[in-house]
């Protein structure tokens, strides 16, 4: 191909390309025209004029260059430029076009150009009745045995025809006889199919062929025909048709049975011989369900299982099988087929509703609805629901297998906070199946429990004189709650007693619930006191209980003892009068001490730490009875000075000193002499108008003593007491209540009794002295009479 040639090629292909872009473009805004013409017409034969459609004057063709296109096949149409007329190219055979289809429709486009333009045309082709009926086969055999009887059918093939509407098959015909009639039937699909009906019964020996002609007519005008020839040919008498030993069979077939397993054996039998008793077996009147599941053996009449069996799809089937012999006669029976069903399905459980969280202390709440189903029937299919028994849970059945699960009594969080139900549903085949479906409920907190306190009362003991802001202890209550419910505030509560500054003596720390002591006790003055605490959580309604708090105060060796007698404060010293004809052991006085303090802190011992003569008194350590440790002589000093020291058993311990002045008397009846420091006063030089003062005072004194010495000694010589010498009188009177102590220890005891003892002069003193006859005990009278030697068995310190 030369250069040219191929350039002049890819130009008219380039042309083409842009024509049908530009023709697709035009078809989308425009709207067809429609035309029509009878099929078969010949060539050239007109179809339309385009001038006025177009738009066009003939003057303007030749420029406008028209032309008719198509997409796909070749259109069949000419257009004449010169007189704007639409031309048939060749004839048209609609049913080469279209086939059955109806109406018949050929799209074109007419193309202008300068300037370019497209018109959309649609061609209808109108259907002739230029075709005849046609029978597929034009001879149609048929055997009918002799024996048939009057009244049976006889389907025979339908004819064909192209042509469609009116011009398409509208009736059959068949040739008068006097055995047959033709009866017409409309199908499914709008055809006619004919049927032979037997008027009278067929006799082979009198006719053994019958022919017939079976006219096909449309409805055309003139109508058209086609024949077929219809061969009878009677067969030989076949008076016996296959006969079925039962009608009805009824089998159970599992529904996991294998595919290819036999349901049932169906037997027929025929009295004939040779053809008229070979006898096939096929399903008749069979569903689709039923040929895929099931096959028949066509000699044999074993029934199979071509698909496994569903009893939850389908439980029976109804198969009826047709057994025909070669006479062309049949019979027919009934195959009931009941699938068995097996416990192949566990059973379903569909959660309807579910409450996973609920408040402690309802009763009848309901946790869950759900219902259960069982594909599978009777016991396969019979359901039993259950949960644990160990729950506070029952379940209530309701409808169409339905249940509830509620609250059997009221849940206690603090007892168990989550439950884990497990909700089984059993069937009851064999073997059971079941379903378990696990579910958990919280139970939430009700400020149902008050805080608990520990222990009901509490003891807590601190030491005196503690430092301020100690903490002494620590309460504590629980609650078994949660939350907020659980979150306890503790107070104190207002005092028992009234007169207990208890706001002063103790705080509490809400949080903690420690006590602290707020200022310094003293034991001496508060032993112990008592108080209340209360313990509140944080609910709503708040819930609250109280402890009793007893504090006791332990004492601390803080007090030093205090010596009673002899006042050590008084303006002159009292002076013990001892005879020198006293016995060893005579009782010169008794030191009285007393210690604020408690327990050992208050136990007192008496110790003689100097004394002018040593050896000569002895102090008893446990009650501090001064007494003379041997005889006295008349070498012994007048004046003694004793000095003698009171100590606690506390830790560390505590003491106090007493002077003892001590004057040796050869009887009670000598001159009082005055004591040491009252010589030395005398002796020291006086001023002069100090020296008249004295004597002054002096004597208003001798004269008051005097006059209290004849009172004493008038009321002791009426006692007529030998030992008082009119000197001495017994107080009359208690002493004061806070200094007698009756324990025995460092106190006076009530085995003695003191007297007052006046004295005259500037010396004048008072002091006590113990009445001789009681400074036994009742005891240690019966240890004197007993053994006289018991008065030198003291020891002294």
């Amino acid at each position: 191909m030369k250069a040219g040639e191929r350039k002049k090629c890819f130009l008219k292909q380039r042309q083409v390309l842009i024509f049908f872009v530009l023709l697709g473009i035009a078809q989308a805004g425009s709207e067809p025209r429609h035309y029509s013409v009878a099929e078969e017409m010949d060539s050239g034969s007109f179809v339309a004029n385009l001038l006025k459609d177009l738009g066009l004057e003939v003057d303007d063709l030749a420029a406008r260059t028209p032309r008719v296109v198509s997409k796909g096949k070749k259109m069949p149409l000419h257009f004449d430029r010169q007189t704007g007329d639409l031309l048939l190219n060749e004839k048209l055979d609609r049913e080469e076009l279209c086939g059955p289809t109806e109406p018949c429709v050929l799209p074109f486009q007419m193309l202008l150009e300068n300037p370019l333009k497209f018109f959309q045309a649609e061609l209808r082709i109108r259907d002739i009745n230029d075709h005849s009926p046609v029978f597929l086969d034009k001879e149609i055999i048929l055997k009918i045995s002799e024996s048939i009887t009057p009244g049976t059918t006889f389907l025979i093939e339908r004819a064909q025809d192209l042509d469609v509407g009116r011009n398409s098959l509208q009736s059959y015909a068949v040739s008068p006889n006097s055995h047959f009639h033709l009866k017409l039937q409309d199908s499914s699909d709008g055809t006619i199919l004919p049927q032979l009906v037997l008027d009278k019964a067929l006799d082979r020996e009198e006719q053994p062929e019958i022919r017939l002609t079976l006219t096909a007519l449309d409805g055309g005008i003139p109508p058209r025909s086609g024949t077929a020839l219809i061969r009878i040919e009677v067969l030989d008498i076949n008076d016996n048709a296959p006969e079925f030993a039962k009608l009805h069979y009824e089998v159970h077939v599992l529904e996991n049975s294998p595919i290819g397993s036999q349901v049932a054996i169906v037997s027929a039998r025929d009295l004939d011989i040779g053809t008229y008793g070979e006898i096939s077996y096929v399903l008749s009147q069979a569903s689709e369900d039923i040929r895929k599941t099931f096959g028949i053996n066509a000699k044999s009449g074993e029934l199979l299982l071509t698909q496994e069996l569903d009893f939850e799809s389908i439980q029976t089937y109804t198969l009826n099988i047709q057994a025909t012999d070669g006479g062309g006669l049949s019979g027919s029976c009934v195959v009931f087929v009941q699938v068995m069903d097996l416990n192949d399905n566990p059973p379903e459980l569909t959660m309807s509703t579910l409450i996973s969280e609920i408040p402690e202390n309802l009763q009848e709440t309901v946790i869950a609805v759900f219902s259960v189903s069982d594909p599978d029937s009777g016991d396969n299919g019979r359901m039993v629901c259950s949960i644990q028994d160990d729950l506070p849970f029952i379940l209530k059945p309701s409808v169409e297998n339905f249940y509830t699960l509620v609250t059997n009594t009221a849940l206690d969080r603090e007892t168990r906070s989550e439950y884990n139900i497990s909700i089984t549903v059993t069937d009851m085949g064999t073997p059971r199946l079941k379903t378990q479906h696990n579910i958990t409920v919280l139970v939430s907190d009700v400020n149902d429990n008050a805080p608990a306190f520990t222990q009901t009362s509490y003891t807590l003991s601190v030491r005196e004189n503690n430092s301020p802001a100690l903490h002494i202890g620590t309460v504590r209550a629980t609650d078994r709650d949660a939350g907020a419910n659980a979150q306890v505030t503790y107070s104190l509560l207002p005092p028992l007693d009234p007169h207990v500054p208890l706001a002063s003596l103790v705080s509490i720390n809400p949080d903690n619930g420690h006590l602290f002591a707020l200022r310094s006790l003293d034991y001496e003055a508060l032993r112990a006191f008592e108080f209340r605490v209360g313990a509140a959580d944080r609910g709503s309604p708040a819930l609250s209980s109280q402890a009793l708090v007893r504090v006791l105060v332990a004492d601390d060796n803080d007090n030093a003892p205090f010596v009673l007698y002899p006042l050590q404060n008084a303006s002159a010293p009292c002076t013990e009068l001892v005879p020198r004809a006293a016995e060893a052991g005579y009782l010169v006085t008794k030191v009285v001490a007393v210690d604020g303090d408690s327990g050992q802190n208050a136990w007192l011992s008496y110790q003689l730490l100097k004394a002018t003569e040593p050896g000569l008194f002895g102090v008893w350590a446990h009650n501090g009875e001064v007494r003379t440790a041997r005889l006295l002589s008349e070498r012994d000093a007048a004046k003694h000075r004793l000095l003698v020291l009171v100590k606690d058993n506390g830790e560390p311990p505590l003491s106090a000193s007493v002077t003892l002045h001590v004057l040796l008397v050869d009887g009670f009846s000598q001159p009082y002499l005055p004591a040491p420091e009252a010589e030395a006063a005398a002796a020291a030089p006086a001023a002069p108008l100090t020296v008249y003062l004295v004597v002054a005072l002096a004597s208003v004194s001798s004269l008051f003593l005097f006059s209290v010495l004849v009172f004493v000694a008038v009321r002791l010589c009426r006692r007529g007491g030998a030992a008082s010498v009119g000197r001495c009188s017994v107080p009359e009177g208690p002493f004061p209540g806070h200094l007698v102590d009756v324990s025995g220890t460092g106190t006076l005891s009530q085995s003695y009794q003191y007297e007052v003892c006046l004295t005259g002069g500037s010396g004048t003193s008072k002091f006590l002295k113990p009445i001789i006859p009681n400074f036994l005990t009742q005891d240690e009278e019966r240890v004197s009479e007993a053994n006289p030697s018991f008065r030198n068995s003291f020891e002294f310190s």
